[in-house]
C-alpha cells in the first residue's frame, strides 16, 4: 500500500492505494485531521504501508509564508511517521511532471489528464464514473488528483524500477 499526501499551509490531501495503484481511501481535510488519518493507516497496514510526501522545493523565487507553513506541516506528517519507526519518502513537483508528462511545464491539468490516459483511457468524465458506476477516480476533486501523481510517481521511480511491488503484490 501506498500512502501519498499533496500537504498544504492548512488543508493537506491524501490518497491510499493498493497494489494495483487503485485508490482505495483518499480526501482532502484540515491538516491536523490527515495526521491523525495518517496515524490511522500506519496503525492499519503496518511496515506495509509507504509513505510518499510532496516536498517543498526552491526555484529562485520569493516565496509566501503559506509556503513555509506547509514546509511545517510537512515535517509535521514525517514527524509522525517515524514514530512508528517508518521512512517518509519526499516526492518533488518537478518529478511527477517528468515521469507523468516527460515536460517540466506541465500543470495540474496536464498532470490530471496523464493521469486519466494511465488508468481510464477511452472512458468518460475523467474516469470519475456515476454514483451507480463508479470509475476509477470516483470522488476525485482536484488536490486529491495531485497527492494520487504523489504515489503514483514515488511508485514508477522507486518501487517499480526495483521491482520491489511485484515482490509484494504476489
Amino acid at each position: 500500500m501506498i500512502l501519498a499526501i499533496d500537504p498544504g499551509n492548512r488543508e493537506s490531501a491524501y490518497v491510499v492505494m493498493d497494489y494495483n495503484l487503485k485508490p482505495i481511501e483518499f480526501g482532502k481535510f484540515g491538516n491536523e485531521d490527515v495526521r491523525q488519518e495518517l496515524r490511522r493507516n500506519i496503525k492499519k497496514y503496518g511496515h506495509e504501508l509507504r509513505i510518499a510526501i510532496e516536498m517543498v522545493a526552491s526555484y529562485g523565487m520569493a516565496v509566501g509564508r503559506e509556503v513555509f507553513e506547509t514546509c511545517v506541516w510537512i515535517g509535521r506528517f514525517t514527524e509522525m511517521v517515524e514514530q512508528f519507526n517508518m521512512n517518509t519518502n519526499y516526492i518533488y513537483r518537478k518529478d511527477e511532471k517528468l515521469n507523468l508528462c516527460n515536460s517540466q511545464r506541465a500543470n495540474d491539468s496536464t498532470i490530471t489528464q496523464a493521469l486519466v490516459d494511465r488508468f481510464a483511457y477511452g472512458t468518460r468524465n475523467h474516469g470519475k464514473g456515476t454514483k451507480k458506476a463508479p470509475g476509477w477516480f470516483y470522488g476525485f476533486k482536484k488536490d486529491i488528483w495531485q497527492a494520487y501523481a504523489v504515489g503514483v510517481t514515488y511508485f514508477d521511480l522507486y518501487l517499480a524500477r526495483d521491482g520491489i511491488w511485484e515482490r509484494r503484490a504476489k
